[in-house]
């Protein structure tokens, strides 16, 4: 009996087990109400978390579209990609390039005459450029930190901003975004130029080889009065030491002379008979240099132009004609010839008329076009005289089309075929300096590198300083 009974408890008892093991037990009916509001309750924080990250995504990319070129900015529908993409493409530019700076002290040139100046005398020996040029502001940046050491009085002036903005602020900060990676290019420490022996009286000719301007966009900052506005500037960079007053050692800094560059159609305007640069391009028609006199002209810095089809900025209906202007260059196999007319799109969106004449320079042993030299003499000038001002309308921004993709192939495919018949190397079309040249180069990279060379010191002859308050750029 007690056997029995036993087994009937274990019986009754294994139910119970297994539901414990496949069933969760209800909660109470009046518990209900509470476990309910517990759920809302993380629900809404989940709602309330994601609604806050919306907004400070909507607000970043308002921000983000703020700082788009006036040529991006199609009226208040920029794109998030379009505004996503430019910011990637801003942030590889911009991506390994504060190394130089920071580097600078172990890769000064040896042997160089750096002379050292206190701030008292960067402010005298710049204002005999400053004080005669309304155009012209100077800047010394620390090499070591990128940080603004000095900056003339006229440059809130110029950039319509206070003074007190770039008061312990990097350079860079004050840069377009596209125009960051030329600046660090251009103020390589070991390229620079030392101040004293570039303007001393003891300084000549060979000093000046290293001597390179270039161009970047410059705006007063986000404290700016009005809209964040970028103004094209002529940059000639020198090395000097400057005495630091909180450190015992003297630092590296790069000295900037920076020039505002005015449209050359605007009062002063640049005379008709001056209105003139050459670019070359390759055999697959992309722009490999862009003398800067083109600068005023068209409206682009010449990082705007180098790397992009010539084909691009050309009218669609002058397109066509570079196939039998490069015939022609095929046939004159490097004499310079002149050509009818053709429309160019300045950075406005408006079309200039320009003279052109071509040569081109052939690799003696391949027999083959290297690269095209193109000398353009603006014969109308543009409608609207500022050419630096953005596009009014989305249609002006540029893309590359089907046509473009064959014409610009058919040329490549014609400069592929080798030059039969003997002439010279085409450069009579441009002016040249005799001395500049190396006999001895024997390949085509050295013969490229000649005529860099011949336009570097061009270059430099023109961007060495005067005292006569003249600007340095002579169009």
């Amino acid at each position: 009996m007690t056997s029995a009974s036993a087994r009937q408890r274990s019986t009754r008892r294994r139910p119970s087990a297994a539901a414990g093991q496949h069933f969760t037990r209800s909660p109470c009916p009046m518990h209900l109400p509470i476990v309910l509001t517990c759920r809302f309750a993380s629900h809404s924080s989940e709602e309330s978390a994601k609604a806050k990250t919306q907004k400070e995504v909507i607000k970043t990319l308002k921000e983000l579209k703020l700082h788009l070129p006036a040529e991006k900015r199609h009226g208040y529908k920029s794109s998030t990609l379009s505004t996503l993409k430019y910011a990637l493409r801003c942030v590889k530019q911009v991506e390994g390039k504060v190394l130089p700076f920071q580097s600078a002290l172990f890769c000064h040139p040896s042997g160089l005459d750096v002379s050292s100046y206190t701030i008292e005398e960067i402010d005298s020996i710049t204002s005999e450029y400053t004080l005669k040029n309304n155009d012209i502001f100077a800047v010394a940046v620390s090499l070591s930190t990128g940080r603004i050491v000095y900056i003339s009085d006229q440059a809130a002036s110029i950039l319509n901003c206070r003074r007190d903005v770039f008061k312990n602020t990097k350079f860079v900060e004050f840069l377009a975004p596209q125009d960051v990676s030329v600046f660090y290019s251009f103020t390589t420490p070991y390229r620079l130029p030392s101040w004293s022996m570039s303007t001393g009286a003891e300084s000549s000719p060979s000093d000046c080889v290293q001597e390179k301007s270039f161009f970047c966009r410059i705006s007063g900052g986000k404290e700016c009065r009005g809209d964040l506005q970028y103004y094209p500037f002529r940059m000639t960079p020198y090395l000097m030491k400057v005495q630091d007053t909180v450190h015992a050692e003297d630092q590296f800094c790069c000295l900037l002379l920076a020039e505002r560059v005015h449209s050359g159609y605007d009062a002063p305007r640049i005379p008709t008979d001056k209105r003139i640069f050459t670019t070359t391009h390759t055999p697959s028609c992309v722009f490999q240099d862009v003398d800067e006199r083109a600068v005023p002209l068209l409206g682009y810095l010449p990082q705007d132009l180098i790397g992009t089809p010539v084909l691009l900025h050309l009218h669609p209906n002058d397109r066509p004609v570079m196939l039998g202007i490069h015939r022609k260059i095929l046939h004159y196999a490097g004499q310079p010839f002149d050509h009818s007319s053709i429309r160019f799109c300045a950075r406005n969106g408006e079309y200039i008329i320009l003279d052109t004449s071509w040569s081109s320079f052939v690799n003696p042993w391949s027999r083959k076009v290297s690269f095209v030299i193109g000398r353009h003499k603006v014969r109308m000038g543009p409608v609207n005289e500022d050419v630096f001002v953005a596009p009014t309308s989305a249609a002006e921004v540029k893309t590359v089309d089907s046509d473009i993709q064959e014409v610009t192939e058919q040329i490549h495919r014609l400069l592929l075929q080798p030059v039969h018949t003997s002439g010279s190397s085409g450069y009579s079309s441009l002016p040249r300096t005799d001395h500049i040249f190396s006999m001895t180069s024997s390949s085509e990279d050295n013969c490229c590198g000649d005529k860099m060379a011949e336009q570097e010191e061009e270059t430099c002859s023109k961007s060495r300083p005067v005292s006569d308050g003249s600007t340095w750029c002579h169009y």
